[in-house]
């Protein structure tokens, strides 16, 4: 064989044997929503973005319904073998999450002043259920507060300033009072007030627990304050909106419908996440308002919605994409939009100083009262075994709203149940 046919002869063989294009790293996330919603186009077009800016990685959104279906179908997941790599979960099912050793900590892949700067820019309010015991187990993403809607039309009929929400628990009940329309025998066509006992009652009920100044767990979640004074005060004053004053539909009231009935004028008020913003913006034929809930003792609401979690059963090559994903869904920019087309708060600082969110704000300032309302904000109830003793507390709500107990019978019932699921986690 000749020196030429023997080169050919290499590179032939060469040719044939080059390593093949290394094939991208794929990570499954979870995400709470209902599939061909408008988050869903929002989450898929995110999603393309994502994986164009980073070719090396394959990203899977699977939706899993409400929160409460995506919490159990990961758990399902993990006790299978087979979760997730992340999720966006509820932020107080931290406890649930790191007693089923399903998660890891986040402060394992802090490790620059880049990434120090990254993960303090984060309102504070909203990384009170990101840590416990001073390890960070999640990171804020889609998040919200509970904000009161007027609808400014029904407060002009009723004689009362159109720009002026009630500022207080009195004059909540003032306005309701004077909102409520009834037709010849009493029937009731307008509610001066909604607040919805579905859904999430707990954290409806943390708003007025927090006007009324008092927290209903401690931050490890090991014990809760269900039947305290200014516990059972609260749920009484939520109570006499129907059953004392008449201006609140008696028994309960859907989370699901309270954004429509609004909408459709069956109540000239409501107090409901600011995840419904840009429902109510795009729906409402009527000028409105958006405000801060009304103070008690003082203002207040709970922060709520959800947050990013990485699984145990990630390998490193996994983990390093899904700090990639994460980086980048929370980035100021990113976090922005996000805010703009949902409703939710935008979880950075810096997300407010962006081109977006300032254009956004200065053609709709309401966007930015949850924000402003962080300074009163506190952790959304959240505890070990969480599900449970959430059912717990649910229950004396409804039996104190449907007039079944008394708000003191209620709450003392809830805390001996909170109490009996609780004593294990206090060793």
């Amino acid at each position: 064989m000749t020196p030429l046919l023997r080169l050919a002869l290499a590179l032939t063989l060469t040719a044939g044997i080059a390593p093949a294009a290394a094939q991208p790293v794929e990570i499954t996330f979870y995400c709470p929503v209902v599939v061909g919603g408008p988050v869903t186009k929002i989450i898929e077009r995110l999603a393309a973005d994502f994986e164009k800016a980073n070719p090396d990685i394959k990203l899977k959104p699977v939706y899993t319904g409400s929160y409460a279906q995506t919490i159990a179908k990961a758990l399902a997941a993990v006790k299978a073998g087979e979760p997730p790599q992340a999720a966006i979960m509820l932020s107080a099912d931290m406890y649930t999450l790191i007693d089923a050793d399903a998660i890891v900590p986040w402060d394992h892949f802090i490790k620059d002043e880049a990434d120090r700067a990254w993960i303090t820019g984060f309102f504070p309010a909203f990384m009170l259920n990101s840590r416990t015991k001073g390890t960070t187990w999640s990171i804020p993403f889609q998040r919200s507060t509970i904000v009161l809607y007027w609808n400014k039309e029904a407060f002009k009929e009723a004689g009362l300033d159109p720009s002026r929400p009630p500022a207080t628990w009195a004059e909540q009940v003032d306005f309701a009072r004077r909102l409520t329309k009834r037709a010849l025998g009493g029937r009731v066509t307008q509610w001066g007030i909604q607040v919805p006992s579905t859904g999430y009652p707990y954290w409806l009920f943390q708003g007025f627990t927090t006007q009324n100044d008092v927290l209903l767990v401690n931050d490890t979640g090991t014990h809760t304050y269900f039947d305290t004074p200014a516990s059972i005060e609260a749920l009484q004053y939520w109570v006499d909106l129907a059953q004392r004053h008449g201006v609140m539909e008696s028994g309960i009231i859907e989370w699901a419908t309270t954004p429509r009935d609004f909408l459709e004028r069956r109540t000239a008020m409501m107090w409901t996440t600011t995840g419904n913003l840009t429902n109510v913006k795009n729906n409402a034929r009527f000028a409105f308002g958006v405000a801060m809930l009304p103070a008690g003792r003082q203002r207040g609401s709970p922060t709520g919605g959800g947050n990013f979690y990485m699984f145990r059963k990630t390998t490193p090559a996994q983990q390093a994409a899904v700090v990639k994903l994460v980086r980048w869904m929370t980035s100021a920019e990113r976090a922005a939009q996000w805010g703009v087309e949902t409703g939710y708060v935008a979880v950075r600082r810096d997300a407010w100083t962006t081109p977006t969110m300032t254009k956004h704000v200065g053609s709709f300032p309401a966007a930015a009262v949850a924000r402003d309302q962080l300074q009163y904000a506190v952790a959304e109830l959240a505890t070990h075994d969480n599900q449970r003793v959430i059912k717990a507390l649910d229950d004396g709500l409804e039996a104190a709203l449907t007039g079944a107990k008394t708000a003191a019978q209620a709450m003392r019932d809830a805390q001996a149940e909170a109490d009996r699921i609780l004593r294990p986690y206090r060793r």
